[in-house]
């Protein structure tokens, strides 16, 4: 497959575009730098333009688009330019892509949508947090996210018979050099977050491998006419980004929460609709891949060597732009 990806110079895209041309795919990333390495030919145009962005992509004639350039951090930027930013870049980039005949489009999304963080009163209404929770964005980040959404679900309806759409909410994003300590996109090491649960505790200790991700990706890729037209997913870990279990967390940070749905390392947001529908399920854990050096930091260090990531068997559940396409990580805490 012929395969354009925004952002693709982004801690997630580098990792998607990796995954993809591994599988066999000619990746084209297209980004507001280049990164020495990348496996695929980059270029950097201005996505805020739409008609840039259209002979981009009628020149290129994509098999299939992966969107992940966006504003990444929640307030990295005034509120109107992260909403701004991140809607033009999605309609350009999928009205562009769709026009130039891209049999699927991919956008990112992220677990915010859903409000939790938010500075009022915010309780699940049901855990593991699924796609059918209601969403309640409460900054411009998470509505621009649901905006994604959005878009994706307008062009199916509007072209759905000759373009296959959809959006993904992937979970706090851990790139490789991360488990041997390098710093998060939140400016923490993994450890620091397992070892504190106050710090992963404001995104529900979410998580996801960035490896993860791009299978998700490529899976999607391979098998978006199984999903809904416009449909979105959640993509996470199998477990939770926690040396305890979730159910005994989560009531200390979000008093009368009922957490009494999760279980074991289950984590808060399920992916077992994405294994329903696509036939993906995460393979990596912080317990298989988290250095021994990282691990050895770790306040509960047996806690981090099982001999398989957990199972998924049962429902558990992107700083400031420039005027060039803008990376993503796609989610923050």
């Amino acid at each position: 497959m012929r395969i354009i990806v925004t952002g693709g110079s982004g801690r997630l895209g580098q990792s998607v575009v990796r995954g993809l041309g591994e599988l066999g795919h000619e990746v084209l990333s297209i980004d507001r730098i280049e990164v020495d390495g990348l496996p695929a030919r980059q270029l950097t145009i201005d996505l805020l333009d739409h008609s840039a962005t259209t002979a981009l992509m009628a020149a290129e004639r994509p098999d299939a688009v992966v969107h992940l350039a966006a504003i990444a951090v929640p307030f990295s930027a005034p509120e109107a330019t992260i909403l701004a930013t991140n809607s033009a870049l999605t309609f350009n980039v999928l009205d562009a892509a769709s026009a130039a005949g891209a049999g699927r489009v991919l956008a990112a999304s992220s677990p915010t949508v859903i409000g939790y963080g938010s500075p009022t009163t915010w309780e699940p209404r049901y855990l593991p947090l699924d796609e059918a929770h209601p969403v309640r964005p409460w900054n411009a980040y998470a509505l621009s996210k649901l905006g994604i959404e959005n878009t994706a679900a307008m062009f199916a309806r509007q072209r759905g018979e000759s373009t296959v759409f959809g959006s993904f909410r992937p979970c706090f994003v851990i790139s490789p050099e991360e488990w041997d300590g390098a710093i998060t996109q939140q400016g923490h090491t993994v450890v620091e977050r397992l070892n504190d649960p106050a710090l992963a505790a404001v995104s529900l200790f979410n998580y996801l491998d960035a490896r993860d991700a791009a299978a998700f990706v490529a899976c999607w890729l391979e098998n978006a006419h199984l999903a809904d037209n416009g449909e979105v997913f959640f993509v996470g870990a199998a477990d939770a980004l926690a040396t305890r279990p979730v159910a005994e967390l989560l009531p200390d940070y979000l008093p009368g929460c009922d957490a009494c749905g999760l279980t074991g390392t289950l984590p808060a947001f399920s992916s077992a609709h994405a294994e329903r529908v696509l036939g993906w399920r995460p393979t990596r854990s912080w317990r298989t891949e988290l250095s021994p050096s990282q691990a050895a930091l770790l306040h509960s260090p047996g806690t981090a060597a099982p001999t398989a990531a957990p199972d998924v068997g049962a429902p558990h559940s992107s700083t400031a732009a420039s005027a060039a396409s803008v990376s993503t990580e796609v989610r923050a805490s």
